[in-house]
C-alpha cells in the first residue's frame, strides 16, 4: 500500500509540475523556452501570444502521461509504470518533436 502511494506522489507530483509549466508558458509576456538554458530572442518569434499557447497546450498535454500513471496505479502497478516510462521516453521524444514544430512555426524567417 504504501509503494502505491508514493507512487501515486511521484506521478501526480510529476503532472502538476508539467502542468503548471503550461499555465507558466500561457501567461509568459515574452516566449517560452524549452527549458534548455537560452531564451529564445522576442525579435525571433511572430506571435509570441499564439506561441506561448501552443508551447502552453504542448506542456499540459504532456502532464497527461503522468496523470494517468498515476491514476493507472489505483488498477495496475505495471500499468502505471507502462505510463510512466512512456512519457519519460516516448513522450519526450513526441516533446521535443513538438516543441521544434511550434519553434519553427512562429520563427521569423
Amino acid at each position: 500500500m504504501a509503494g502505491k502511494i508514493i507512487m501515486c506522489a511521484v506521478a501526480f507530483g510529476c503532472a502538476l509540475l508539467f502542468f503548471g509549466i503550461g499555465v507558466y508558458a500561457r501567461r509568459l509576456d515574452k516566449p517560452m523556452w524549452f527549458w534548455t538554458g537560452t531564451e529564445v530572442d522576442p525579435s525571433t518569434i511572430s506571435d509570441i501570444k499564439k506561441y506561448n499557447k501552443e508551447n502552453a497546450i504542448m506542456w499540459q498535454t504532456y502532464s497527461l502521461w503522468y496523470f494517468a500513471s498515476g491514476i493507472a496505479e489505483f488498477c495496475s502497478s505495471v500499468a502505471a509504470l507502462v505510463f510512466l516510462l512512456s512519457g519519460c521516453s516516448i513522450g519526450l521524444v513526441i516533446l521535443v518533436a513538438s516543441y521544434n514544430r511550434i519553434y519553427k512555426k512562429y520563427s521569423i524567417k
